[in-house]
Parts: structure tokens; sequence; C-alpha cells
């Protein structure tokens, strides 16, 4: 996706507007969290920033607005076997991602054509693709310098 973090909290904001939803600071502190992050962030993640300039806002409100995109299917969800999530709000499309099994970072990788791999093997099986969730699992670069260090 090539929409600015700018561009892409604007829609969001006017989307969940258009819903008839209350656009309070704190609702937009978590939009715009959603809209910029690159990293894939967890609600507790969200939670921990919003809590810095928003005291009271529970981990129940980040949840709630959370629920609100996704059900707009303007966030995407990455669930993992030991039961927490990550969510994408900047492109809430399936896309495949780089994941670190030390840092559990997530990335989107830049590489040309990547995304259209499900879609190529769905079409070669004779299926009709649905959905799909394309993760490359492996150790960053940042974690490999730190891993070198004596």
């Amino acid at each position: 996706m090539n929409q600015s973090p700018d561009a892409r909290y604007e829609e969001l904001i006017a989307k969940l507007r258009a819903r008839g939803g209350r656009i309070t600071p704190q609702r937009m502190a978590i939009v715009r969290i959603l809209a910029d992050a690159a990293g894939h962030p967890s609600a507790e993640e969200i939670y921990h920033q919003i809590r810095m300039r928003f005291p009271t806002t529970s981990l129940a409100t980040v949840y709630k607005v959370i629920a609100a995109l996704k059900e707009m299917g303007e966030v995407l969800e990455l669930g993992f076997a030991d039961g927490s999530s990550r969510y994408d709000g900047h492109n809430p499309h399936p896309h495949a991602h780089l994941i670190c099994v030390r840092c559990r970072k997530i990335v989107d990788p830049r590489v040309e054509g990547l995304n259209a791999v499900p879609q190529d093997v769905a079409r070669a099986e004779g299926y009709l693709l649905v959905g799909h969730r394309f993760d490359i699992y492996g150790v960053c670069p940042e974690c490999r310098a730190a891993e070198a260090q004596p």
C-alpha cells in the first residue's frame, strides 16, 4: 500500500465517524498508532503507548477500537499459536510478513511479486482463493548482530 500514514489515519477516522462511532482523543491516538505502525503492534503495546498520554484509557478501549476497525476490514489481525495477536492498520489486506523468532518483530518484505504467490498457487491447483496468510520466519538483522557481539 502506497498510502501515507497521515492519509491512512484520516481515512480510518472518517470511516469510524461514518459508522457512527464517537471520535475521542483516546480513539484518535489508537488509530494514529495503527495507521503509523510498520511493526504490527499488539493491543498491549498500543495500550502502553496510549497510557503515557491518556492514563485513564483502558485496554478494553484499545480492543474495542481494533474490533470496530477489523469489522470494517480496516485492520489485519495476525494471530499466533501462543494466543497473542498483532495488528496491521496500515496495510489491512493479506500480504507476506517476515517474523523474527527472537524479538518477534514483524516487517512487510519489499520483494516484488511476493504477494502474488498465494494466488498463483491457488490457480495452479484449481482453488478459488478466499484468503491467505504468508509468514516467513527467521532471525532479523538486529538480533543476528546482537548474537555476534562477544
